[in-house]
């Protein structure tokens, strides 16, 4: 993974956090600006045996394995960490060495997802497990508090510490997923396929940039070939069917908060095409659990002379779709 393009999502998140009016990003914790320094970050491996170590920042942005010590130098009451892998895998992350004081209002959270703002990814919509077992609390004394895995390629932690040269090790591993689901990319190009077998549940592929989206091929088990030229449309209503793929696009992470961009509840080979101008565009695949459903799909982002030009005095000025 180049610099370039996780400098992009850096800023898209940036951009994300202000469109929404962000002065606080994580739950009620007030942000500062230093998400700019992650932008000269290189976490590059030199060869399969070398381990990374370096420092943690109060905010950070981890895309590869190692051991992230932080020391407090003074008071840090508003610190968080986003923590990405490729779409194939999962996150693993452990405590050690820590040094906080819980009784004294300190904390460390482990978080299955990422918050901006109350808005999470994946939604709740689309995780498997209630919002109350995403978070692992190192100071909760029923919770295992040191260790956390987990649903999907992004993860954070959260941490207040009062006291100086207090602070924790965080290492980061990074685990295979044989069937990915609920997918941040980290790049605003790319292609992928995503399959969900006999699993009553649903996916989202999350590209935070305005791009265009190829849809190359959709399989979903339910659909007959004498349907088809009721179904063959856009816009076609298919949140009754049980089985199906929608477009969505958003200035948000929380899928269930985005504008339904198209769906299509019809199996197709060949193209299908959508440019969505918003800062996050999802391909969001809704199974019943009845079949295997798969879709297929390219993605690039738009080029300024492409973006929709925003209308004045429009409902959906921060967000405009064509």
């Amino acid at each position: 993974m180049s610099v370039a393009p996780r400098a992009q999502l850096f800023l898209f998140l940036i951009s994300l956090s202000s469109r929404m009016g962000l002065s606080r990003y994580i739950e009620d914790n007030e942000a500062s600006n230093g998400l700019y320094s992650l932008l000269s970050l290189d976490q590059k491996r030199e060869s399969e045996d070398f381990i990374l170590r370096r420092p943690l920042r109060c905010l950070d942005m981890l895309a590869t394995e190692g051991y992230f010590t932080f020391v407090a130098s003074r008071p840090q009451l508003a610190c968080a960490t986003f923590i990405i892998a490729e779409p194939n895998e999962v996150i693993s992350l452990e405590l050690s060495d820590v040094t906080i004081d819980c009784s004294a209002g300190d904390f460390i959270k482990m978080f299955d997802g990422w918050v901006l703002k109350g808005e999470k990814f994946p939604s709740a919509q689309d995780h498997l497990l209630p919002l109350h077992e995403r978070y692992t609390d190192y100071c909760s004394s029923t919770a295992t508090g040191a260790t956390s895995r987990s649903s999907q390629n992004v993860a954070m932690i959260f941490f207040h510490i009062h006291s100086p040269d207090s602070g924790f090790t965080l290492a980061v591993r990074k685990l295979h997923n044989p069937f990915p689901c609920n997918i941040m990319s980290q790049s605003p190009e790319g292609s992928f396929t995503m399959v969900m077998p006999h699993a009553r549940r649903n996916c989202s592929f999350s590209i935070i940039y305005p791009v265009e989206i190829q849809l190359t091929d959709l399989s979903l088990g339910q659909a007959k070939s004498n349907e088809l030229s009721q179904q063959r449309q856009l816009w076609s209503g298919c949140s009754g069917s049980g089985d199906y793929v929608e477009l969505l696009g958003g200035n948000g992470v929380d899928t269930s908060k985005m504008f339904p961009v198209a769906d299509l509840c019809f199996s197709l080979s060949g193209l299908a095409q959508m440019k969505i101008g918003c800062d996050n565009s999802v391909v969001r695949l809704v199974s019943s659990g009845n079949y295997i459903n798969r879709v297929s799909f390219q993605y690039r982002l738009l080029e300024g002379n492409e973006l929709p030009k925003t209308r004045e005095n429009s409902l959906d000025n921060f967000c405009t779709v064509e």
